[in-house]
């Protein structure tokens, strides 16, 4: 495997990482698929991890149903293995599938935009993450990436902070306040990200806190997969059905919500039993409630009511649930692409944005946004075999 991450210097425009230069402000890919496990997402972000931002073209490839599949038949091992490093054949054919199908999206990404990148931040794939007994695990072959494609690639961005205690969740609050500040948002600022699970990042002044507020998108789409759809388009489905006030009391029942700031889940913690016997649009108007009031509970957690609320993530698409979330919030829920920001690719490109911040030594996380005890840089490089040679 290529070396592992190496210490780096400055030298003018110039960052030295393991035995490479990349520019200071670099044509950086950032690559993710997160927890609702639908597709790759890759975007092209030119930063220096501070504030110089420009954000380029963006690539959207959907896993194969046979891709999700093998990812999704690998996630009780994950959750159930002793490390994030430990692999057992379902994970390991897991990873297979995440570094192939990344990399063919990187390898269509390069060849429609013409690219040449300097380096590649890449999240990987999510298969478990139970901070409280300092254990996370994204799967996907770094080294085989670089090697494939002769660049430089910045992954494991988590391991770190879970390793010294934080919750090593969210990862993208440092790009959020760099996107608020460059846009000149009003303070104190509400960024929601409604993917797999809802997180929000609250900036205002010196005070950064984000936390996941509970699920988005994922009980929505197991509850879909019943059908022949992934997901419910429009939130229709939702619109349709009846919020059961029982059911969503049970599933509001949770200790979670209550809990203090910073705080992370994995996609699979709350169970979707309340609303078993419950008509199917019925399940699903519950379920979209579910995310709103679950969001609205964690927003009464901040020092102070948001002047401005800009929502992005998948959950976005899904109109009967931005609108509840409003309601719920008691206030205007924005669009990201409204604020001149990228809805679906935001978080590809924070880690664009994050893979700069690890090859200049700056800080991923905070203590108000995992927890951590002070402010902590991580992640790893990998160079091409043949550049480190």
């Amino acid at each position: 495997m290529a070396n592992p991450f190496a210490p780096k210097v400055e030298e003018g425009n110039t960052i030295l990482a393991g035995a490479g230069m990349i520019p200071r402000e670099a044509r950086a890919i950032g690559v993710i698929s997160g927890t609702s496990m639908d597709a790759v997402d890759v975007a092209l972000l030119v930063t220096d991890g501070e504030e110089m931002i420009k954000r380029g073209p963006n690539l959207l490839q959907p896993y194969t149903p046979a891709q999700r599949a093998t990812i999704r038949a690998a996630m009780a091992d994950a959750m159930a293995a002793p490390t994030g490093t430990h692999r057992t054949p379902a994970l390991l054919a897991a990873e297979a599938v995440v570094t192939e199908a990344h990399g063919d999206a990187i390898a269509r990404f390069l060849d429609e935009s013409g690219i040449e990148a300097d380096v590649i931040g890449w999240h990987g794939q999510t298969v478990a993450h139970a901070p409280e007994r300092r254990f996370t695990m994204q799967i996907g072959d770094a080294g085989a990436l670089a090697d494939r494609f002769g660049i430089p690639v910045v992954a494991d961005f988590r391991s770190d902070d879970v390793a010294r205690g934080g919750q090593g969740a969210p990862l993208v609050p440092v790009y959020h306040r760099a996107l608020i500040r460059q846009a000149g948002l009003s303070e104190p600022a509400l960024v929601v990200n409604l993917g797999g699970v809802a997180n929000v990042t609250y900036i205002d002044g010196d005070t950064l806190i984000a936390f996941d507020t509970g699920p988005a998108s994922a009980l929505i789409d197991d509850a879909m997969a019943e059908t022949d759809a992934d997901y419910d388009a429009g939130g229709r489905v939702a619109a349709t059905g009846r919020v059961d006030a029982d059911a969503l009391a049970a599933l509001m029942d949770h200790p979670y919500f209550a809990a203090p700031a910073p705080k992370s889940l994995d996609r699979d913690a709350f169970s979707a039993a309340p609303v078993a016997g419950l008509a199917f649009a019925d399940r699903i108007a519950t379920l979209t409630r579910f995310t709103a009031e679950s969001l609205a509970a964690g927003v009464r957690l901040l020092p102070k009511a948001p002047r401005a609320v800009i929502a992005s993530g998948g959950g976005t698409h899904n109109e009967t649930m931005i609108r509840w979330i409003g309601e719920a919030i008691g206030a205007e829920v924005g669009n990201a692409n409204d604020a001149g920001f990228s809805s679906d690719f935001m978080e590809a490109e924070a880690f664009a944005y994050l893979a700069l911040r690890t090859l200049r030594g700056l800080p991923l996380t905070f203590p108000g946004t995992t927890g951590i005890a002070s402010p902590l840089t991580g992640g790893r490089l990998w160079m091409p075999r043949a550049a480190a040679a």
